[in-house]
C-alpha cells in the first residue's frame, strides 16, 4: 500500500512543485491578486482556512470552524508576513501565482505542505465567534 501512497504524493507535489519554479509574487503583485477578496486555502487537499483582503493591507483570517481573526500584511523580502490581534509574532509566506491559484508556503519550512487557495470570492467572509458580521 505503501508505494501507492508514494506516488500519489509525488502526483500531488509535481504540479506544486511546478509552480514555485517561477518568481515569487512581489508585494504589489500580491496585493493586486487579494485586494478585495476572500480566498478559501486548502492543505493536502483538504480544507485549511479563508482569509479577506482588505484596503490598507488589512485582513480576516480564520481557521476553518474557528473565530476571525483581525491582522495585517506587510512584504518582508520575497516574503509576504501576517501579524494577528491573537498573534503578534509574524506568520511569514512566500506567494506563487500556480496557475489554478495563490500558492503559500510557509518561510523557514521547506518541507511543510503549501497552502492553495482554491476558490474566490468577492463576498465578506462569515465570522464565527465574538465578532459576528465582520
Amino acid at each position: 500500500m505503501r508505494p501507492y501512497l508514494a506516488l500519489l504524493g509525488a502526483l500531488v507535489a509535481a504540479p506544486l512543485l511546478a509552480a514555485e519554479s517561477g518568481q515569487p509574487l512581489s508585494p504589489e503583485e500580491f496585493d493586486a491578486a487579494t485586494m478585495g477578496k476572500t480566498l478559501y486555502y486548502n492543505s493536502a487537499g483538504q480544507p485549511y482556512g479563508v482569509e479577506q483582503y482588505l484596503p490598507g493591507r488589512k485582513v480576516i483570517w480564520a481557521f476553518l470552524g474557528d473565530d476571525c481573526r483581525k491582522g495585517e500584511w506587510y512584504p518582508e523580502g520575497n516574503d509576504i508576513c501576517f501579524v494577528y490581534e491573537d498573534r503578534p509574532e509574524p506568520q511569514c509566506w512566500t506567494f506563487y501565482d500556480s496557475g489554478s491559484g495563490l500558492l503559500a508556503r510557509f518561510r523557514g519550512d521547506p518541507a511543510s505542505l503549501p497552502l492553495i487557495a482554491v476558490e474566490e470570492s468577492g463576498e465578506p467572509m462569515a465570522c464565527m465567534g465574538p465578532d459576528v458580521g465582520v
